[in-house]
């Protein structure tokens, strides 16, 4: 046999046995809690045409996508990003109504990564997107809902980073930034390249006191207090009203009772050029990267024909069991089946076997019928 029909390839991997039964457990909880808030289930394709994640909608760069080609020879891609799917599909169907909608998912998504950074290419993402609602009201109960599931994980150490795109915009504006230094400078500093921002800075001539604000946002983490500070370092009105925003989104946070969790980074800007309002991200201990990534994309289901705010989140599944296991956190065992033994060569015993097994499959509970003959 060839040894190498045994492996996965690189990026992917099984799942089983204990893993398997807690990334389950954890998957139907966490759909429960945002069940709970009204949210209504969809599914989306595995794959989809590329101009779905195309860069005119603002996904993630073409060279990170897996694409291939249809009898057609259309180009499509799997899915590496749920939100320009699921603005799709609710253009799709929901394009006449202006109903608030506020839609989950669940599923693979698929990203090709550097070799180097150990990631895997095929993670597991639980979600909602509250579509229709550009309040600040809406800002809230997402971000609010993103840290109830992480609470029902039995996560308790966490940290929501809250920023707001518009005031990275504003400021660029202020300096006179072009979009397309805009989206580079904006994609270094997401990537914490810093000394490959500053040469940027450098290079496009940016005057000086916008060279050291610019660079400031990298480094700015705040309490509330300090928002007002930062309005002081800009002058342009999306600046200030971005700040405005995240202060009123204090408040509501405040009304759900989780401001404790909650920070406010102003250089949290993201490689997905959709977002247009407040972005949010989330961080535990033990874990170098984000469990949870969210915001506000005001303008991307008009690019599918429909013209909506939105803002959702996507739950890392497979970082947030990494992160409970190196918290020593345990989820709930799952119950181990109950077996019943057979004699293969009496089929009364066999009937009566069955009969027991049955009941107790009514009752809830997994059943194992086996034979005396088996080991």
């Amino acid at each position: 046999m060839n040894n190498k029909l045994l492996h996965t390839p690189e990026g992917v991997r099984d799942i089983y046995g204990r893993e398997y039964d807690n990334k389950a457990y954890l998957e139907e909880q966490l759909s429960k809690i945002i069940d709970s808030f009204g949210y209504r289930k969809v599914q989306t394709p595995t794959f989809e045409f590329f101009d779905v994640f195309s860069k005119e909608v603002g996904t993630i760069p073409s060279n990170e996508l897996y694409k291939f080609f249809d009898k057609e020879n259309n180009t499509l891609v799997l899915r590496p990003d749920f939100t320009p799917s699921i603005a799709r599909c609710a253009a799709k169907y929901f394009c006449d109504s202006n109903e608030p909608l506020r839609l989950s998912y669940l599923g693979s998504a698929f990203t090709r990564t550097d070799s180097l950074q150990g990631k895997l290419e095929e993670s597991t993402q639980l979600g909602a997107e509250f579509i229709g609602d550009d309040s600040v009201f809406a800002d809230g109960e997402v971000i609010a809902l993103s840290i109830n599931c992480l609470k029902e994980a039995g996560l308790k150490d966490f940290r929501v980073s809250i920023g707001h795109i518009g005031y990275f915009k504003g400021l660029c504006e202020e300096a006179g930034i072009d979009d397309e230094t805009e989206l580079e400078l904006r994609t270094l500093i997401s990537g914490k390249n810093y000394f490959a921002a500053q040469e940027l800075i450098e290079e496009k001539k940016i005057a000086s006191p916008y060279k050291e604000k610019l660079l400031g946002i990298a480094d700015s983490f705040n309490d509330l207090d300090s928002l007002q500070t930062a309005g002081e370092n800009v002058n342009n009105d999306r600046s200030v009203k971005a700040l405005e925003r995240l202060e009123q989104l204090y408040k509501v946070l405040c009304s759900y009772g989780v401001e404790k969790y909650v920070s406010f980074d102003l250089g949290m800007l993201s490689k997905y050029n959709y977002y247009t309002g407040v972005i949010f991200r989330v961080y535990t201990y033990g874990l170098g990267r984000a469990i949870v990534k969210g915001g506000r994309y005001d303008n991307l289901l008009l690019h599918f024909g429909k013209n909506a705010p939105a803002i959702g989140f996507g739950l890392q599944i497979d970082d947030i069991l990494e992160a409970l296991s190196s918290q020593n956190i345990s989820l709930p065992l799952k119950e181990e089946p109950t077996y019943i033994i057979y004699n293969p060569d009496d089929l009364e015993e066999f009937s009566k076997a069955l009969n027991k097994a049955s009941e107790l499959r009514k009752q809830g509970k997994n059943v194992i019928l086996n034979s005396k003959t088996n080991p």
